[in-house]
């Protein structure tokens, strides 16, 4: 690994422990060579000419385990805004107004490196994927690898904006451990995609926290493309080490118009990035393992317009107020906190009578308010030039065109087509996209394949989609959900096809879904018998009751629980009769209580009583 003390910096290399970073520098000036070159060992440690693309096993569109644990996040992040929006608490809000612009950084899906063709593949063992120019070492020369641009129009059209045929690399000069060369390669000047767009629906809020207005837009300035830094990790008090693995990694930087004045809107704007990036293949993991930064820029203003400092601009909107940026949030919960603070902070200085300093943040995950790490940068100070050592990039439009017929569905089209097509909620809809990196979403739709298909062998009419779509989607994430809640997916344990079969019986009352759960727990717990041999063997067909002996087991449930009878009758609580059916078909004998009947029942029985 990379070591820097007090007073050098080295690197490990194997067969010579270090080679001194000084040296390296004098070598760099000298353009001779290093004063202490490494030995061949250590060159060839550093060359990745014919590795083979790696197998990353990173899980793709891992965001939530299950729907609770979506809620949580959702929850956890807003109540504080939305306690104080609601409740009025903070009246300096109507005074003062916050403007927000985003930068997300993504990693992008790709087997090698944008300029080198070491691998990308995370490794716990550090400097084992560096190649020369990863480390600047002198004489080396970037190769752009045009797999990486794939990924990078993937996002770019998902994103709506307009692809530019030719674009170009700058080197962005900013001295830190992390950057071995002295500047960042990125696009500043000719960025290949601008003018896109992200839209912003209901679904996509937390309850309570959706704007009334519906469906709005989040305009994006550019999407650029960029190499990552190397991984600096502390040993205190004066000790750095630097791995070198992350050093080039393909990034793309999207940049948001100040367009958003709240910390919740913000929140949602990151982790719908995040989940259309995912949804598309553009990026590797999500900001849960490193893959996706955000960085926020935070500004307040008053909305009189006459505070003093109030004549900057950023990015073509003028009259904002002194913005500072908080670096590096790896957490949609971070993004929203560290906005809160950050603007309560600024108005505090404002109101009395201080003067906000542009400036560059930091947050901490727990934290009261962020920190500040250094002075902002302007973009002369980071002396912006074109790279004169890579050649412009130029995308045909042949090219453009068959990545958006072979996009993927993005995720509202999918919550479009659960919701009128298959006739979920919104909720379990979402619940479907986002649990089990989208595996559940898939063995969903294979589910339903099968039970369309009977309906229209055996011409039921009067079944509509939507109605098959309710069941499946119960079944799915609400019966095998449960079985599965402590356990990770794996829908070999129960075939699709097997499924839809519980279904299909439980729908044309061959079976009570009770008996049908029972065979999924079998099945799931390793059952090798078809649906049909189950139901014989287990002598699981429905054998209804009558209806007075429905009758006479829901009055005898009844007249047991007199409290709870007036609770539902005077109170309304409605939601015990469910308890009620419960009961109903526990007592009752295999196959002998159907839910909806029994229900039905109850609630006649409750009426009489009135």
């Amino acid at each position: 690994m990379l070591a820097r003390s007090t007073r050098n910096t080295f690197i490990a290399a194997p067969g010579r422990p270090y080679i001194c970073q000084t040296c390296l520098r004098r070598a760099r000036r000298s353009q001779l060579g290093p004063a202490h070159p490494p030995t061949r060992t250590a060159i060839r440690s550093l060359q990745t000419k014919s590795q083979p693309p790696p197998q990353d096993d990173t899980p793709f569109r891992k965001l939530l385990k299950d729907a609770a644990k979506q809620q949580k996040k959702y929850n956890g992040g807003a109540s504080s805004v939305l306690k104080t929006q609601n409740k009025g608490q903070d009246p300096r809000l109507e005074k003062w107004e916050l403007t927000i612009g985003i930068e997300v950084h993504a990693e992008l899906n790709t087997a090698r490196k944008l300029f080198s063709s070491a691998a990308t593949s995370v490794s716990e063992a550090p400097n084992t994927h560096v190649a020369l120019f990863d480390t600047a070492f002198p004489g080396s020369q970037p190769n752009f690898q045009k797999e990486s641009l794939i990924p990078a129009l993937r996002a770019a059209i998902a994103f709506q904006c307009q692809i530019q045929r030719k674009s170009s690399f700058d080197r962005k000069h900013y001295f830190y451990q992390d950057q071995p060369s002295g500047y960042q390669i990125t696009q500043y000047y000719e960025p290949f995609a601008t003018d896109g767009k992200l839209t912003l629906y209901p679904h996509d809020f937390p309850p309570g926290a959706a704007p009334e207005s519906g469906p709005f837009d989040i305009g994006i300035k550019q999407i650029q493309m960029e190499q990552d830094t190397a991984k600096t990790i502390q040993q205190p008090p004066s000790t750095h080490l630097l791995d070198f693995n992350r050093v080039s990694h393909p990034l793309i930087e999207i940049i948001t118009l100040p367009q958003i004045h709240d910390p919740v809107v913000a929140a949602v704007v990151v982790r719908k990035i995040q989940t259309i990036l995912k949804s598309i293949n553009a990026c590797t993991a999500g900001m849960e393992l490193g893959g996706l930064r955000a960085d926020i820029n935070v500004s307040v203003r008053e909305r009189n317009g006459q505070q003093s400092d109030a004549v900057h601009s950023y990015h073509g909107v003028t009259g904002l107020g002194q913005r500072t940026e908080i670096k590096n949030l790896a957490s949609v919960k971070a993004v929203e906190d560290a906005i809160v603070a950050e603007r309560d902070r600024q108005i505090e200085i404002l109101e009395n009578g201080g003067v906000i300093e542009g400036e560059t943040r930091g947050w901490t995950l727990g934290s009261k308010s962020t920190k500040r790490l250094r002075g902002k940068e302007g973009e002369i100070d980071y002396r912006y030039m074109p790279d004169p050592d890579i050649p412009p990039v130029i995308i045909g439009q042949d090219l453009v065109d068959h990545l958006k017929e072979t996009l993927p569905k993005l995720p509202d089209r999918n919550v479009e087509t659960l919701v009128l097509e298959y006739g979920l909620t919104t909720k379990d809809a979402l619940t479907l996209l986002f649990l089990d990196d989208g595996e559940r979403l898939d063995y969903f739709i294979q589910v339903m394949e099968p039970l369309v298909e009977e309906t229209s062998l055996q011409e039921e009419e009067d079944i509509p989609k939507s109605t098959l779509g309710k069941m499946a989607g119960n079944w799915v994430l609400m019966e095998l959900g449960s079985l599965l809640k402590d356990e990770p997916w794996d829908a070999n344990r129960v075939p699709y096809k097997f499924l839809a079969s519980i279904i299909s019986h439980v729908r044309r009352k061959q079976i009570t879904s009770r008996s049908g759960k029972r065979i999924l727990a079998m099945k799931f717990e390793g059952d090798e018998r078809p649906v049909e041999d189950i139901v014989d063997q287990e002598s699981l067909h429905l054998r209804p009751l009558s209806r007075e002996e429905y009758v006479a087991l829901a009055q005898s449930l009844l007249d047991e629980k007199p409290n709870m009878v007036k609770d539902i009758i005077e109170k309304g609580q409605s939601k015990k009769i469910k308890w009620f059916v419960g009961q109903m078909m526990a007592r009752g004998a295999a196959g002998s209580v159907e839910a909806d009947t029994a229900e039905e029942t109850l609630k006649e029985q409750l009426r009489l009583k009135e």
